[in-house]
């Protein structure tokens, strides 16, 4: 399969990584002036969870093919988009016209109706799902990071929508067979050794991943930093319970919370889950990795999950005192 990363960040150098080994041919998208800037390799230093019950150390040169202009005619079959949720438009903009007939694997947060978030790329060519993978670029250029053994794909069936992106913009839950395109990301995936989980209600999934990045970014303003977080089932507690007082928006969007019982355990029994987190974090290294690379707690992706979450709660009319009370830190 021909694929292109947008980027070269984090989640799509590690997840470029696994689909070229695999045999993929894979290409990264960057800005004009920056191939220059990142070079034709990247050192890695990172984790990973295919092998092993905590996974393998690797630490390994990759070469990325790297390119800055971005034709239809380029016949890429996979577009995988992993950007912050808050550079979502202007990325779907930049690629509607550009992507010919590939699909478009949208891989990250989103806060918005889904199909929403990514106007006007064409809904039947879009795909969403959500990394397990994460990590950071040091000042000596290293990325440290750190994946799972599964990636989440959910579905994609549009519901009373027109048009490219729909009427609405969203997108309802789906008990039938995955589609032709979900299949092709299927299986580019486990041909790089990685496990599809299959949600159902990926809207709702993605909101609830959502307000529980809000939680978890809100603690670390309290706390000074994600790396801070490392061990400390005081400031897990704390986050789970800021993320547990933000449940009401979710089902204010009508979320069937039902649907999701697993994923939002850990916002329903904040003490059981603050005390297996911060033993996980403080003795299993790839559990650790992720609070250690993502340590600043007012990068722009954080901020903007913060804001888009008070915001939302505000115009809903839902007290949220814990995300207010952390909002007040500087």
């Amino acid at each position: 399969m021909r694929i292109l990363m947008f980027g070269r960040g984090v989640v799509a150098t590690i997840y470029g990584r696994a689909l070229s080994v695999a045999g993929h041919d894979v290409e990264f998208y960057v800005r004009p002036g920056r191939a220059a800037e990142y070079g034709d390799e990247v050192q890695l230093d990172w984790t990973d969870g295919r092998r092993k019950p905590f996974g393998r150390r690797v630490r390994e040169t990759f070469g990325t093919r790297l390119r800055e202009s971005l034709e239809p005619t380029d016949g890429f079959d996979l577009v995988v988009l992993s950007v912050g949720h808050h550079r979502l438009a202007e990325a779907a903009a930049f690629l509607a016209p550009r992507i010919g007939d590939a699909t478009v694997l949208v891989f990250g947060n989103i806060w918005e109706e889904p199909l929403t978030a990514v106007a006007p790329l064409p809904a039947s060519q879009v795909v969403f799902g959500f990394p397990q993978a994460g990590g950071g670029f040091g000042a000596d250029g290293v990325l440290r990071g750190a994946m799972l053994s599964s990636v989440i794909i959910g579905a994609t069936d549009v519901a009373g929508t027109t048009g490219a992106a729909g009427a609405t913009g969203a997108i309802q839950t789906r008990d039938a067979a995955p589609t032709p395109r979900e299949q092709a990301v299927h299986a580019a995936f486990r041909q790089a050794g990685i496990a599809i989980r299959q949600e159902k209600d990926m809207r709702g999934w993605l909101w609830l991943h959502f307000i529980s990045d809000a939680g978890m970014f809100s603690q670390a303003l309290r706390s000074g930093s994600m790396a801070a977080m490392v061990g400390d089932r005081r400031a897990f507690r704390e986050a789970f319970l800021t993320s547990r007082e933000l449940l009401p928006l979710l089902e204010a969007r009508g979320v069937d919370l039902s649907l999701h019982r697993s994923a939002a355990l850990p916002v329903r029994r904040p003490g059981l889950f603050a005390a297996m987190s911060g033993l996980a974090t403080a003795l299993v290294p790839m559990a650790r990795r992720s609070l250690e690379a993502h340590t600043d707690p007012n990068a722009p992706e954080a901020r903007a999950v913060l804001d888009d979450t008070l915001r939302e709660a505000r115009r809903l009319g839902i007290r949220v005192p814990r995300l207010e009370a952390a909002m007040t830190i500087v």
